[in-house]
């Protein structure tokens, strides 16, 4: 059987809630999706596992995904798959950081989206914690679209290359703290802007 190529390092920015039936997830002959088989409604869990067999040993990953990624299911009665398959990521520390972004950034939809870290090789200081940043602030209005600012992007990579916690803006969160909120990751849970949530 044909081996996945691994990288080093991936970007990407796929399709979000892509419907595909779940039979694309079974018998797959790469073994991508042995965290959790997606619902058909959406995929997004389903590009990060095989991102995840895409990446080598000390790989990394960033990911631009829709807000419902790393929310979508927590707090509900009963099984979730996409909740599951995140407590599965979050369980084995792969996830390194979440960055929410504003809304209304991209061409087609108004909807804020998040940009979901990975790391195979999280550093010994980082393990088992996940560094959230919620940027839903960092923009200047455009026409048509909203836009982040240099000062925004700036900020953001500063507070996330030092792991810095600031006010308002970024966190630590520690997994125990993640399986508390039920495996919701996404930053404006542990995070109030002090704007209307």
């Amino acid at each position: 059987a044909g081996r996945l190529q691994t990288f080093h390092a991936v970007v990407a920015n796929p399709m979000w809630n892509q419907s595909f039936p779940t039979e694309s997830y079974e018998n797959d002959p790469y073994e991508r999706f042995g965290l959790g088989i997606p619902p058909a409604s959406s995929a997004d869990w389903g590009w990060l596992q095989h991102m995840l067999a895409s990446l080598d040993d000390g790989g990394r990953m960033a990911v631009v995904l829709d807000t419902g990624a790393v929310s979508r299911g927590s707090g509900n009665q009963g099984s979730n798959r996409e909740r599951d398959i995140r407590r599965a990521f979050v369980e084995r520390d792969l996830i390194e950081a979440v960055i929410l972004l504003p809304e209304n950034l991209f061409y087609n939809t108004t909807a804020p989206g998040i940009i979901l870290f990975l790391n195979k090789a999280k550093p010994k200081d980082h393990k088992g914690k996940l560094f959230l940043v919620n940027a839903s602030q960092e923009f200047a209005k455009g026409d048509p679209k909203n836009y982040l600012t240099e000062e925004g992007i700036r900020r953001i990579t500063e507070a996330f290359k030092g792991w810095k916690e600031q006010d308002k803006f970024s966190r630590i969160v520690s997994k125990d703290e993640i399986a508390k909120n039920d495996f919701n990751i996404s930053p404006s849970r542990y995070i109030h802007t002090g704007e209307g949530e």
